[in-house]
């Protein structure tokens, strides 16, 4: 059994619950969870890593567990240049010059703007769902119907009525998430409720529904963000070895979707389907997810 301790670690904005398994003088491993999801998608991820001789973290983002802003003024924003920041603010606090980065969904993003952006602090990525840097300025194009069927909850969100809905329901809306994004991974009631318990964090929905707004421009992001969402708007490139993932069954982004990014990926890049899993590529398929990470870090070795 790996030993797992919990600490905080304060940044600018931030102070950071994380989750630390393995060897203090480790290899750094830093995995990043998606929404609306939680640490507890990495858990057989962990012991694993630890005991190929890795320093993992697991934080929990913004609007998640016990992870609080510093101030009550600050804009609870949920946009791409803010997790980035989040992440980068992490190592920083961590004294981590350089780690291997890995996530899916919102931690995913993450992941791609560190290292997109500071690619000098990323030794490796492992990203499901590939190039997950989102191109606002396009957002108002529409996609394939099928689509936009699957991105029901996100205009949901745009609403009031969506604010109200999260705010009221969160357990049952992340709950039916989890069954249309994962159609062939069967969970239980313990699995689900071990991570909705950090939906009750007091900004989760501000975080989540501004996420969902400014990828549309519908809302203004945070002032101190801009500079960096201006350099994400020309959707730079990744140079850094990379490793994307996507589950076959995934419902809410669809398999294949990496190819069209693939030129994005300039560092070496390898692309891997997982069979039968859906959007919790971690939790669902936590073996092969493992060992994408080791073989990311590997293909680091070789650079």
């Amino acid at each position: 059994m790996t030993a797992v301790s919990s600490r905080t670690v304060q940044t600018a904005v931030l102070v950071i619950a994380i989750q630390e398994s393995g060897s203090a003088d480790g290899w750094p491993v830093i995995l990043s969870h998606g929404f609306p999801y939680g640490p507890e998608s990495y858990r057989e991820v962990v012991p694993v890593l630890a005991a190929a001789g890795a320093r993992v973290i697991v934080p929990f983002l913004r609007g998640y567990g016990p992870t609080r802003f510093r101030k009550s003024g600050t804009l609870r924003s949920g946009e791409q240049a803010v997790l980035g920041s989040d992440l980068l603010a992490l190592m920083d606090g961590l004294d981590i010059p350089q780690a291997v980065l890995g996530g899916y969904d919102w931690g995913g993003r993450a992941g791609c703007v560190v290292a997109a952006l500071w690619p000098e602090r990323v030794s490796a990525l492992v990203s499901v769902n590939g190039y997950n840097i989102q191109n606002i300025a396009r957002s108002m194009r529409p996609a394939p119907a099928e689509d936009e069927y699957a991105y029901w909850y996100q205009y949901y969100f745009h609403s009031e009525r969506g604010r109200a809905g999260l705010t009221e329901n969160r357990r049952a809306i992340c709950h039916l998430l989890w069954r249309l994004w994962s159609p062939k991974w069967r969970f239980d009631d313990a699995t689900f409720d071990a991570t909705a318990e950090h939906f009750e964090n007091p900004d989760f929905v501000d975080v989540v529904i501004h996420s969902y707004r400014h990828r549309f421009g519908l809302v203004d992001g945070d002032r101190n963000a801009l500079a960096i969402e201006q350099r994400l708007a020309a959707q730079p490139a990744i140079s850094v070895p990379t490793i994307t993932i996507d589950g076959d069954s995934d419902g809410v982004m669809g398999a294949g979707g990496t190819a069209h990014h693939a030129a994005r990926f300039t560092g070496g890049h390898e692309h891997r389907v997982f069979q039968d899993v859906g959007h919790n590529v971690p939790q669902e398929a936590p073996a092969d997810f493992a060992r994408a990470v080791l073989d990311a870090k590997a293909l680091s070795s070789r650079r």
